[in-house]
């Protein structure tokens, strides 16, 4: 009995031999190997026996308490800094920056926590999928019992209505039209008859059969998707971004605060003799607000305004975010795997142009089909059929006299129908083949059908046979073939080509049939290199580490057809292994894992509750039109995260050189402590306007380069260095020098420290300007005028501050005015400065990728030495 675990477990759990596949092998054998009746059930105690070794019918799931979870968002990289932050501004008695910043690491915490409780949504809509009862024979006799006490052997009773509580193998009974679309992506109810499988969470549709089940619990088809979804999901690339660029202003700072300590205690130790303990706290205290000045406190805070706000105009085009990060990601998204069915697709079944044989003409034929039809079943092919017909009150001229509904044993639906002038005639519609068995046509008629059946699956359509008799079904005449498709959306064709103009790659995931796929590919001029899953996956890989050879095939194709969840979610982790950022759309219970899995999961319209759980991006219209409008979004909302990261880099380091340069050559400490953290605060507060900036809209990808975005923070930070040093070298010497430099007035050395501060908040705040564009900083697209705003507000506070001598020595109104009109020349270095590193680490880039792609490549056969 062990092999009823093994057969769905996962593929170390079914390498055994002697393993009996249940979902393949001979019913006879299946009961055999289960050791159960089918006329009795199994016996309560047996049944409890097999409950106590293979555990509940239902899905397992870690319980975390909340106090565990909230725990987790104090920890990390970015959360330890902050909380040092917090720590050491209390400790020097800075209450203003300790509420500050603690209010900030709440804030990010109650974000996270909201976007785990939306995360976790995913598992709790999988077990709402789940049957809550099921109709067992137990001791003989049949009984309503708690679903979740299924075991395998259990002989279950499926019927109308009713969610397949368990995996299961059907025993006896006429048939059963069950939809698993959910499941397995298929567009339309699957026929099953004795033998088939039927999977847990699909729902019956018609007919009632009896069954065995073979697998409960996490080893059925559902229970295997759940576990994908429980372990899935990629990291923010964001965070890591914010691990680094935290990581890199740390070490600079201690660095530079190890240095400037060394040389302060050698000073007063060794050359002066002055030390004092008074003299190290004071050190001390200098040294731990220059370090708090060098935290990024608000790089987390801005990131998730600038992100919130997108989301916020995101819903506006009716897209719903409810994992922020996923918009910063989809910024760099250079593969979409997409859904056909309802996504690229209508999901609405058509009527091609009839195939006439003995039609009068193809309206005859679709009335036959029509009165063959029954539009209170809502059936997906008897709609199709009806929709067709030119005139909606057709069939209203005929009386139904009885009707023999559609099963998969006779493959076709019957009635008999009598017109308005009370004569009597037959119709029938399904398969082709039964058709033309039904009439029993010449055999160039036969040869005609069974081409056109081919040429239509050929194109991925469905074929449907219409007859007539007028004999009371003695003879029949075959009126025509109506070919049915699911068409694609108006706005697909569109959608797809402007996402490949952004550099965006689309690839087609669907449950649906390969030619289908193909046919689908086709007409929305996508690439029709579609391979049928089965033949690319084997049975028993994993799907967490897929071999090379198939993620080179996953990587050149152009989209895999009858996919189930464990191949979907096996594609998005191997491109993803790959270097590749993929976007994911889906609606259903078997897209589920590729979703969360996926660095932007999108749960399309109409999706399911498991769909839209998993999902970091929920669509409530039809349709992907939307993607293109939340790729151009999220590359403005990256550029903006970028040029304030830039920014607050550049900034940071032009502050602790500052300070450090000033300290060992000059013997001089250019800022106060105050004045660093009010530098700290007109730095981050208001500059969250960044948030609402206008910026352009990169034509490619775009993501976190380090390897670019650092040295290019690091050549502007340098020459704002440079520009400090060289205004307080100027003030240096008119201080000691007042002859000399009579032009440059300054009385004394808080006068020079209300210099440095004024020229550290107007030149910083002016960078802004510099890092957010990638031409000049005065041509398009302009600022935008929230953002100018903030940055004109601080700028005023700092020359009132500067003016009036608001908790700093004031200074005169002209030295005002001359350091802002220094910082303005300054500007303009910079910026020009920028652009020519800007194209030299571009380039530098590019010529690193092509000669990695030139080692990379192998030669031509032809070519090897």
């Amino acid at each position: 009995m062990d092999d009823v675990k093994q057969q769905k477990k996962t593929p170390d759990a079914t390498k055994a031999s002697t393993s009996l596949d249940l979902e393949k092998a001979p019913i006879d054998a299946v009961i055999s190997k289960l050791n159960t009746n089918p006329e009795q059930g199994l016996t309560a105690a047996e049944a409890k026996q097999r409950l106590d070794k293979y555990g509940s019918n239902a899905l397992s799931e870690k319980e975390e308490s909340f106090a565990h979870k909230l725990l987790k968002h104090f920890t990390g990289p970015i959360a330890y800094m902050i909380e040092a932050a917090a720590i050491v501004s209390a400790l020097i008695g800075h209450w203003e920056d300790f509420a500050i910043i603690t209010t900030l690491l709440l804030f990010n915490v109650a974000i996270e926590v909201w976007q785990d409780r939306k995360a976790s949504n995913a598992l709790s809509a999988l077990k709402k999928g789940l049957a809550p009862e099921a109709i067992a024979k137990r001791d003989g006799n049949w009984q309503n019992i708690d679903a979740a006490t299924l075991v395998p052997g259990d002989i279950v009773k499926i019927r109308l209505g009713m969610i397949v509580p368990a995996d299961i193998r059907l025993l006896s009974g006429d048939f059963a039209s069950i939809d698993q679309a959910a499941l397995t992506g298929e567009s339309l109810p699957v026929n099953k008859k004795v033998g088939d499988e039927a999977y847990s969470g699909s729902i019956v549709k018609q007919g009632e059969m009896e069954a065995v089940v073979i697998a409960t619990g996490s080893n059925t088809f559902f229970g295997r998707t759940a576990k994908l979804v429980a372990n899935a999901g990629s990291a923010s690339h964001a965070q890591k971004a914010m691990f680094q660029i935290g990581n890199f202003l740390i070490i600079i700072a201690v660095i530079l605060a190890t240095i400037m300590v060394a040389f302060r205690l050698y000073h007063d130790m060794v050359v002066t003799h002055t030390w004092s303990m008074h003299d190290g706290l004071s050190i001390l205290q200098f040294v731990l607000v220059l370090l708090v000045a060098s935290i990024p406190v608000a790089m987390p805070t801005v990131f998730s305004i600038t992100l919130a706000l997108g989301a916020l105009d995101l819903s506006k085009q009716k897209a719903i975010v409810s994992k922020l990060s996923a918009i910063e990601e989809m910024a760099g998204v250079d593969i979409l795997c997409s859904d056909k069915t309802g996504t690229l697709t209508k999901n609405q079944l058509k009527l091609g142009t009839p195939v006439l044989i003995a039609g009068k003409d193809a309206q005859d034929c679709i009335l036959a089909g029509a009165l063959a039809s029954r539009s209170e079943d809502h059936d997906a092919i008897d709609t199709a059929v009806i929709d067709a017909l030119s005139d909606t009150n057709a069939t209203k001229a005929y009386t139904v006299q009885k009707f023999t509904p559609f099963d998969p044993v006779g493959k076709r639906s019957e009635a008999i129908i009598t017109d308005s002038a009370g004569k009597q005639f037959m119709v029938s519609k399904g398969a082709p083949q039964v058709m033309v068995d039904l009439a029993k046509p010449a055999q160039e008629v036969v040869d005609k059908v069974n081409q056109t059946v081919s040429e239509l699956a050929a194109k991925g359509s469905r074929a449907l046979g219409v007859a007539r008799s007028e004999d009371g079904g003695k003879t029949w005449s075959l009126l025509g073939i109506l070919p049915m498709f699911d068409p694609p959306r108006d706005d697909s064709k569109a959608t797809i080509e402007s996402a490949n103009a952004k550099g965006v790659k689309v690839k087609m995931i669907t449950g649906d049939d390969t030619a289908i796929a193909i046919e689908t590919a086709r007409q929305l001029g996508m690439g029709t290199n579609i391979f049928t899953a089965s033949d690319v996956f084997p049975k028993d890989m994993d799907p967490d580490n897929v071999p090379k050879a198939i993620a080179d095939q996953i990587e050149a194709a152009d989209g895999f057809a009858r996919v189930f969840p464990e191949h979907k979610y096996a594609i998005v982790k191997a491109l993803q292994q790959r270097g590749h950022i993929v976007a994911m759309t889906g609606d259903g219970v078997n897209d589920a894992p590729a979703l969360k899995q996926a660095n932007c999961g999108t749960a399309v319209s109409g999706a399911t509750d498991a769909a839209r759980g998993a999902a970091a991006l929920i669509l409530t219209a039809p349709g992907l039109s939307v993607i293109n409008t939340a790729i151009n979004e999220a590359r403005q909302i990256f550029a903006r995260i970028t040029s304030y990261t830039i920014y607050r880099v550049a900034l940071t380091m032009s502050i602790m050189f500052l300070v450090v340069i000033s300290s060992i050559f000059l013997n001089f400490q250019p800022l106060t402590a105050v004045m660093i953290v009010v530098i700290s605060l007109l730095d981050d507060v208001p500059i969250m306007a960044i948030a609402y900036d206008h910026t352009s809209i990169s034509k490619q990808p775009i993501h976190w380069e380090m390897k670019k975005l650092l040295p290019l923070s690091g050549i502007i930070g340098f020459f704002s260095v440079i520009q400090s040093v060289v205004l307080l070298v100027f003030g240096f010497n008119a201080l000691h020098h007042p002859d000399t430099y009579s032009w440059f007035s300054v009385a004394n050395e808080a006068e020079l420290q209300t210099i440095m501060f004024l020229q550290l908040v107007t030149g910083g705040h002016l960078l802004l300007f510099i890092t957010r564009s990638e031409g000049w900083f005065f041509q398009r697209p302009y600022p935008a005028g929230i953002l100018f705003g903030a940055i004109a507000v601080t700028q005023v506070i700092a020359i009132v501050m500067c003016g009036f001598g608001w908790f700093i020595k004031a200074i005169s109104w002209e030295m005002v005015a001359l350091v802002c009109l220094y910082d303005v020349i300054w500007m303009f270095i910079i910026d020009a400065i920028r652009q020519v590193s800007d194209k030299m680490i571009n380039h530098r880039s590019e010529q690193h990728k092509k000669s990695i792609a030139t080692v990379n490549t192998p030669l031509n056969p032809a070519t090897k030495i």
